[in-house]
């Protein structure tokens, strides 16, 4: 593993430390009587060494004030009924989108498709019972671009008993900020780059922190729940100690995976555990690899005498209810994602890019509006499928599917094929079949998670009746 070049921490209190640590911190959790309240709401964050606290969009949980950390961790229990009511204290419309979870349509959180609209001071009612367990999160589906970039990316954890004892759980939220040295935003994308890779940041956070440190017992076994909840940014992760993967995308891993390196596009979850050092005060590093600089995501400090704990004790989850398709039987349906001839898009009340770069089966579309584009397919409730997908790209392209999970059954880039996924990081020139069984039915988003792509045509749906 190449080493890393960037180590500048910023110490979080022990308080947080041992917050996060725990999984604890600003978290909800399934079966209350009334709803929980959350709210959409501004927020102020020191994000930037030198600079003013910038004015963010974030969440909060009932009458507290907006946090000046990351959005609350949500907890909810697997099939166990999960109610929430949004309000809306922005000074623009919003909504949220339970990303991964295959909920019931109408509370999948898309305007135009899904629902209408929720303007400032009104509020939503969402109401449903996770399937599956795992590491999730929510956002807005309405001016994502801004309200994402500007804050409103938390972190959603569904529990199970049947998940193996870990010493200690550390949520870690992976996201850039488009900010000036004054810590003032700047301008959320530049159209060259919308027309490429994307836009990256200029501050690069976990959990609103730069290169936070957390503790942890040493000798014990972490779990990481990793969410990339960027609107742009791929991550290679690296750890500098003995790890594993669990799960992908909330879905466990027949067997844990040893860690070389892992690629995680944003929309994307991985859920890995650490076998701390032995030793008081031995340092962890999880860092980014991608590109020619690495860097410090969050480093894990070793305390109290060893657990001596074994590895082989962390594994593997319990699978979640995915259906199998029938590929005998299975449909097949070609997906090309390629870029396309440029014009200019149409405005939008979710927010218009004001240009176009992209599409799905030749056909561009920003999502997010009252006329959407025909969908995709109109499959059938019940029946299998094998979407045919092809990148005519040079660019990766993180392909996420709402409400829904399927199967990669082969790749002509990939070695080894990950479990049950709602999101495929489709490399340049890849060629994929990705199987499903039509079991939700409702009309269901399937677009690019770099949120500049999405805006600029690369979206579409396919709807199940």
């Amino acid at each position: 593993m190449p080493a890393l070049t960037r180590r500048t921490l910023l110490k979080a209190s022990a308080a947080t430390a041992a917050s996060f640590a725990l999984g604890a911190g600003l978290a909800a959790r399934a079966g209350t009587a009334a709803p929980l309240a959350l709210n959409a709401r501004f927020g102020t964050a020191k994000l930037v060494e030198g600079g003013a606290e910038t004015r963010v969009m974030t969440w909060a949980l009932g009458d507290e004030a907006a946090p000046s950390g990351a959005p609350p961790i949500l907890r909810m229990r697997k099939g166990q009924p999960f109610a929430v009511r949004l309000r809306n204290e922005l000074d623009e419309p919003t909504t949220v989108h339970w990303h991964g979870l295959r909920i019931p349509n109408a509370m999948d959180g898309v305007p135009e498709m899904t629902q209408a609209y929720v303007y400032p001071g009104d509020a939503f009612d969402y109401a449903f019972t996770p399937p599956d367990a795992g590491t999730f999160w929510y956002h807005p589906h309405c001016n994502t671009l801004t309200q994402m970039g500007h804050g409103m990316t938390g972190v959603i954890v569904v529990e199970t008993p049947d998940d193996p004892v870990f010493d200690a759980e550390i949520v870690l939220n992976l996201r850039d900020w488009r900010l000036g040295a004054d810590g003032a935003f700047i301008a959320p994308f530049k159209p060259r780059d919308a027309a490429r890779g994307g836009t990256y940041g200029t501050v690069r956070t976990a959990n609103w922190q730069r290169a936070p440190q957390f503790e942890a017992p040493a000798g014990g076994l972490v779990r990481l729940r990793i969410a990339a909840t960027d609107v742009t940014r791929i991550y290679t992760l690296g750890i500098d100690a003995p790890a594993a993967i669990l799960a992908l995308d909330s879905n466990a891993l027949a067997a844990p995976r040893l860690l070389d390196t892992l690629d995680l596009g944003p929309g994307q979850r991985a859920d890995i555990v650490v076998r701390m050092p032995d030793g008081e005060g031995q340092v962890v590093t999880i860092g980014n690899l991608r590109g020619s600089n690495p860097w410090t995501i969050a480093t894990l400090v070793a305390r109290g005498a060893s657990l001596k704990r074994d590895q082989r004790d962390a594994g593997p989850l319990a699978a979640n209810p995915i259906a199998h398709p029938d590929i005998a039987s299975a449909q097949r349906i070609p997906l090309d994602v390629t870029a396309t001839a440029e014009h200019t898009a149409g405005t939008s009340i979710c927010g218009s890019l004001g240009y176009t770069f992209w599409a799905i089966n030749k056909v561009p579309w920003p999502g997010d509006t009252p006329d959407p584009v025909a969908p995709l397919a109109e499959l059938k409730l019940g029946q299998s499928y094998v979407f045919e997908i092809a990148n005519r790209t040079p660019h990766a392209h993180p392909i996420h599917l709402h409400g829904l999970t399927f199967h990669i059954l082969s790749s002509n880039k990939r070695t080894i094929l990950p479990p049950p996924t709602d999101t495929i990081l489709l490399q340049p020139d890849e060629q994929a079949e990705l199987a499903l069984v039509a079991d939700n039915p409702g009309d269901w988003m399937l677009h690019c998670h770099i949120i500049e792509h999405q805006k600029t045509g690369m979206s579409s749906f396919l709807r199940i009746v």
